[in-house]
């Protein structure tokens, strides 16, 4: 089906994460590139003490890694929090940041440190939040039917449950490639290990997601071929 074959043959790294309102922004430089985005060269100035830079630093990747980390099973008011957390963090290391690299890898260690913090606390209670079935990317073709549009809203739950039941590692792996545009060694960076083994992570948590929409989308054929005799 158009829906499946569309969420599943994409290139993973991506654009603007689905739900950020982003997708009429410039593209982002690939990781892998070297090429400098305008975020990378504020944080250059605002590591070297140009305060004036910091808003646009925390214009480009804020929504990005608030939404990285709902993702990543914070309900809203915790990723929030935790994307302060994430900056003030990134004030205190600027000094530390690297020249001439990009800054979205470093900024996404530094969240995800922040998330497994969190995580660990004994004194917090994580919220297991799903991911809406609205933050799903799942294009419908032009001209698409009310029963197509249905199949979208079913095929996007259904990569919601599936990522809220893969383990904390393969989902980490999946939504870095699928949502937040990662190359596999900016992603394998962030979470620090090899790139084959982020690239294991990411294929077991694609595989369960074609096992997912496989079966749905298996009696869905069955009465297409019912109605077409």
């Amino acid at each position: 089906m158009f829906f499946i074959l569309t969420f599943l043959s994409r290139p993973a790294q991506i654009g603007a994460p689905p739900g950020s309102g982003a997708s009429a922004a410039a593209p982002r430089p690939d990781a892998d590139s070297g090429e400098l985005g305008s975020a990378d060269l504020a944080m250059q100035r605002y590591a070297d003490g140009d305060e004036s830079a910091f808003p646009l630093i925390f214009a480009e990747l804020g929504p990005r890694i608030r939404m990285f980390l709902q993702r990543m099973g914070c309900a809203s008011d915790v990723a929030e929090d935790l994307v302060q957390e994430t900056f003030l963090r990134v004030h205190h290391a600027r000094g530390s940041f690297a020249r001439g690299k990009q800054v979205a890898p470093w900024a996404y260690s530094i969240a995800r440190n922040c998330f497994i913090s969190h995580t660990r606390s004994s004194k917090t209670k994580m919220s297991r939040a799903s991911v809406d079935a609205d933050q799903i990317e799942l294009p419908a073709a032009h001209g698409s039917s009310g029963e197509e549009e249905s199949i979208a809203r079913q095929s996007a739950r259904v990569v919601s449950e599936v990522l809220e039941s893969l383990t904390p590692a393969r989902r980490e792996a999946f939504v870095l490639l699928r949502y937040e545009g990662m190359s596999v060694a900016a992603a394998a960076q962030i979470v620090g290990i090899s790139e084959g083994a982020l690239k294991i992570r990411a294929f077991h948590a694609y595989e369960a997601l074609r096992a997912a929409l496989a079966k749905m989308e298996s009696p869905l054929r069955g009465n297409q071929a019912s109605e077409a005799t």
